[in-house]
């Protein structure tokens, strides 16, 4: 079971990227998947994470209201829609899939998750 993240780049201050995260297999049915990043020189942080059903997510403070998180999983994906991007955004963004099959408590912690995507780069310049 492979995650791949894409979608990343380099964008101004305001501006919108949307992050992919596809599974290799039909694995995200059922299990909550999250987005993390890590900011240069900083310890990976939580982002948002979205339920196994889809009907739930949590967010950040720093990213409520600017990010989006969704799923379809009959692509076997996971999105992040970003708006509105701050330099404070800089980071490798990676996507997770939660160990326990349809976890009710979230977010899980980052321990929880056994299952990373690469990262992919997103870059915000002022």
């Amino acid at each position: 079971v492979q995650l791949q993240a894409s979608g990343g780049g380099s964008v101004q201050a305001g501006g919108s990227l949307r992050l992919s995260c596809a599974a290799s297999e039909r694995t995200f049915s059922g299990y909550n998947v999250g987005w993390y990043r890590r900011a240069p020189g900083k310890e990976r942080e939580f982002v948002a994470v979205i339920s196994w059903s889809g009907g739930r997510t949590v967010y950040a403070e720093s990213v409520k209201g600017r990010f989006t998180i969704s799923r379809d999983n009959a692509k076997n994906t996971v999105y992040l829609q970003m708006n509105n991007l701050e330099p404070e955004d800089t980071a490798v963004y990676y996507c997770a899939r939660d160990s326990t099959i349809r976890r009710l408590r979230l977010p899980p912690q980052m321990s929880e998750y056994n299952k990373w995507g690469q990262g992919t780069l997103v870059t915000v310049s002022s």
